[in-house]
Formats: C-alpha cells, structure tokens, sequence
C-alpha cells in the first residue's frame, strides 16, 4: 500500500462514542513485525514485538538493520509515533516503515513504543508509557551481558548513545518524556539527544501559522483542538503545560536547562510551525544546543508522502546522531 494513495484529509479519521471511547477509521493497516525477510521483500531490516506491559496491552517494536556493520555497535532511537494522542499504534503501517527505514540508513537500533491512546487514557498516561519504555531499556542494560538481556542489545546496542523520537504528538511525548527522566537515574543508560519531528504543541492563543492555515486538509484546526481536547487532563485547556511548553514554571525552567542537543524539523504549511519555532526559540534562551531544520515548502507529516522529504529528513537525523558529542 502507498501512502500516496490516502487523502491527506482522512488522516484525522476518528468518531466519537457515547461511552466516551473513539472509532478510529485508520487509513493505514496495521502490520506484524519482520522477525525475517522472505523472497522478494523489500525490507531493509527485521523487528520483533516485545511486550511492555501486559496489564496496559502495550508493546515495543524493535528494529535492527539487516546488515548490521561488523563489531560496530549501534546507536538507540526510542521512537513515538504521530496521531494527535488519539490515533495508530505502533504496528500502523506508515510508521513500521519510517521505523525500519531508519534503522537501516542511520544504521541504528530503533525502539518504536505502543502507547495508550486517549481519550480512553488520556494524558500523562503516554508520558508514562514513554517512561515505562525508558525503564525497560535501563533494565536490559544493566544485565547486557546475563541471560535476561534483549539479543539484540546484547550484541548491538551502544548504551552510551541513546536518543528519544518521536513524530507529531510523538514529538510532545519525547520532549515530555526527556524531562521526566531527569527526575529519575537511568545510569548505565544515556540519553543524549532529543529528535522532534513536526511536534505536536499548541496553545489558547492562536498563532499566526494557525490563524493562517484554519483549514489544512492534514490538520485542521477544529480537529487539532478537538484531539487536545480528548487528550488533555479533564478541565483544563490548551494553556496547560502539556500542550503549552512555554508556560513551565520555574522548576521546569530548571529542568529545560539539563535536557540534550535537540533536533527539530519544520514545514511552513504546518499550522504548528510558528509554536515549533517559539519552542526553539525558547530552549536556546536555556542555552541548550538545537539544530533546527525549517522548510518553507512541506506540511505536516509530509514525509509520508514524499520519498524526498523523508529522505532529507533522515539524512538530517544521521548527522545529528553520528554528531560527536
């Protein structure tokens, strides 16, 4: 299946239950992982499912790359994938390609993580999937060398050079989730970079991209608002420190301070460009080191559509990771 063959205005495809639970109308199929490459395949790495926690029904997606390099060990990407909160899993097409994509052109090993989805849980109920997901890492650390380890860590995972991914709300819960590792010690495991891909952040104040793209076929308004509405906390708005990052008091002024290099990447017909950009702006006023990649031409979530944009992006994020630090 193409990307190329959804509508873009399908992605946002969800309708709301009298029990409070949603119908999602995914356009994308979910898919299992490749525990091995069969004749014809053009996957470029394998993946397996691991259970996270069974009581909450999520799981891990790990990849590695088909040809991993000899003796090299590799990079980790825990990844979050995109859907407003509310939408697709892990196992959801698009992102079991951008996955296994990654994982072959970083090389790198990519951790991609099922999370509760609102409004059936809603927030923080993702940020402490995120960090259930970071745990799980630092446990298989700490045995990487006993019978309880991942294999795949065991024989190809450099813990020293972990970054946190995500894509669209995957962004919010990588930057949210970063921050809240720092409260905890996840030694031997270190988080070295943050990867935000289009994150998902808004505000009650409306910016000039929102005002000026009300009706985005990818993200309208109304269903952005709407997906905040079903994600945050119950009585409170978009001005609260999950959706506004701007707004943190001083204790998460502090905290901003320690977080790692940042990645971030942009398009002008995004309606969350112009709070993307304050967030930037905001972080390097911490005096953290962000590299930024802002496009003009592209949209939200462009790179499912666009082998170039997707691409580009990923050859962006291998310089960053294989950045020295």
């Amino acid at each position: 299946m193409l990307a190329s063959s959804v509508k873009l205005t399908d992605l946002c495809d969800f309708v709301e239950n009298p029990d409070g639970s949603l119908t999602r109308n995914s356009p994308f199929p979910d898919v299992p992982p490749t525990e091995q490459i069969t004749p014809g395949s053009k996957e470029l790495s394998l993946s397996k499912d691991i259970p996270l926690n069974p009581n909450n029904k999520t799981f891990l997606r790990l990849f590695r790359p088909l040809n991993s390099p000899q003796n090299t060990k590799l990079p980790l990407i825990i990844y979050f994938h995109g859907g407003g909160f509310v939408l697709y899993s892990a196992a959801t097409l698009v992102f079991h390609q951008t996955c296994s994509d990654m994982a072959s052109h970083f090389p790198a090993l990519v951790l991609s993580v099922d999370y509760r989805l609102a409004p059936e849980h809603r927030l923080p109920a993702a940020y402490e999937d995120a960090m259930e997901s970071i745990k799980w890492v630092q446990k298989q650390v700490l045995d990487i060398n006993g019978p309880s380890c991942e294999p795949w860590f065991k024989e190809y995972l450099d813990f020293s050079r972990c970054f946190l991914m995500g894509m669209s709300a995957g962004g919010n819960i990588a930057y949210h989730a970063n921050l809240l590792a720092l409260n905890i010690d996840i030694k031997p495991l270190k988080i070295i970079g943050l990867i935000l891909n289009v994150p998902y952040f808004s505000a009650v104040t409306r910016t000039e991209s929102e005002k000026r793209l009300i009706n985005d076929p990818v993200l309208p308004l109304a269903i952005s608002d709407r997906m905040w509405a079903l994600s945050l906390p119950e009585d409170t708005d978009r001005d609260h420190e999950y959706c506004n990052p701007i707004v943190g008091g001083s204790l998460e002024k502090n905290k901003i301070k320690r977080l790692p290099r940042c990645f971030f990447r942009g398009y002008g017909g995004d309606p969350l460009v112009d709070k993307q950009k304050e967030l930037v702006k905001m972080l390097e006023s911490r005096g953290l080191d962000v590299v930024a990649r802002f496009d003009e031409d592209g949209f939200h979530g462009v790179e499912v559509f666009d082998p170039a944009k997707a691409k580009a992006f990923y050859d962006y994020v291998k310089e960053f990771v294989y950045t020295p630090v």
